[in-house]
């Protein structure tokens, strides 16, 4: 059944009507959920697209450990080209703002569905695994991906400016492209090409969202876990370790998970020997007073830092740290050795050195 047929059908044209009507708070919903993010950077909270402050490129770093599908090395390679990070996040910006618009008002309705649709893909690879207590930006992306192609099936409907468009000129409501891209009718599909294309965007959502909860907290197939990356506790990699004879210790350090919200907090490191001897030690009041000059970080916007009681990472952030000894003219004998970090929680990190 073509849609010209369809709308000439009163019955049908008053159920898809009907249809529309009950979609009308969906709609709403998921054009200010957009809507609301855009403006946020751009009227609201703009120093969230502002360089100079704690802005979205700070967010965007938080996402590197989980991010799925090599994404985390696209945000690692936008990190260090600022240009392309800025219009990045404009652009994005700009895109939410625009297509909420566009779904509160019901113009071109399909388009703006297409478009949160792209974004919450986007947003599931990248922020999915984040939710100290639940997998809060997981059930985002889901709800949204699946509201997103509900819209686009429905199309703007009752009480949109494409049901007005429509209404105010009846040629343009028989174009195909008007309705593949808005439209307050059906697309123009017969009735078993709709259903097939139903279908096939039906299973598309069932494996988005039940791959990803699988992946991120199991309970499908799996019992439940707590996820490859944990949201909520916080863990360092350490890697490039390097042991000078007078005990000065440089190594890379990764926060590679824990929760966006606060900080991890190292309070001691110990140099220890192979016989478990501590050669050395810094506490969190050395550790404190280490200088700027001993932290290369990675990127510029999260970074690894002395702080009041120790060393601070926030999540994402990678940095060379160089610790200098405590003891005056030291020197270490070659064999094997451990650096230890220890967290304020009581978390233990260890890198196996040599001399």
């Amino acid at each position: 059944m073509s849609t010209t047929q369809t709308l000439a059908n009163p019955d049908a044209a008053r159920g898809w009507r009907m249809a529309a009507i009950a979609l009308l708070a969906v709609r709403f919903v998921q054009g200010w959920i957009y809507w609301g993010g855009g403006t946020r950077r751009f009227i609201y909270a703009p120093s969230k697209i502002d360089p100079s402050a704690h802005w979205m490129a700070y967010k965007f770093q938080t996402a590197m450990p989980g991010a799925l599908l090599g994404t985390d090395h696209l945000v690692a390679w936008l990190l260090q080209h600022f240009t392309l990070l800025y219009a990045g996040v404009i652009v994005f910006s700009a895109v939410e703002t625009i297509a909420g618009l566009m779904l509160i008002v019901g113009l071109y309705t399909r388009l703006a569905a297409l478009a949160t649709i792209g974004l919450s893909f986007v947003l599931m690879l990248l922020f999915g695994w984040q939710g100290a207590t639940c997998i809060d930006e997981w059930t985002m992306a889901a709800a949204n991906f699946g509201i997103g192609i509900t819209l686009f099936l429905a199309g703007g409907g009752a009480y949109s400016v494409d049901s007005w468009l429509a209404r105010r000129n009846p040629k343009l409501a028989m174009r195909k492209w008007f309705n593949w891209i808005g439209g307050a009718g059906p697309l123009p599909l017969s009735e078993a090409a709709f259903k097939k294309l139903a279908l096939v965007l039906f299973w598309i959502t069932v494996g988005f969202v039940v791959l990803t909860y699988n992946y991120y907290r199991g309970s499908v197939v799996t019992p439940f876990h707590g996820g490859p990356t944990s949201p909520s506790k916080h863990h360092w990699t350490l890697s490039q370790g390097q042991l000078a004879a007078n005990g000065t210790v440089r190594f890379h350090a990764y926060v590679d998970a824990g929760t966006p919200a606060e900080p991890s907090n190292v309070l001691r490191a110990s140099l220890i020997s192979n016989g478990g001897q501590i050669i050395e030690e810094w506490d969190g009041m050395l550790l404190a007073r280490t200088p700027k000059q001993a932290f290369k970080n990675d990127f510029p916007y999260q970074k690894i830092h002395s702080g009041k009681f120790g060393l601070i990472g926030p999540v994402g952030a990678e940095a060379m740290v160089e610790l200098r000894p405590t003891q005056s003219g030291l020197s270490l004998p070659n064999g094997p050795y451990t650096l230890q970090l220890v967290s304020v929680n009581g978390h233990i990190w260890s890198l196996p050195l040599t001399r």
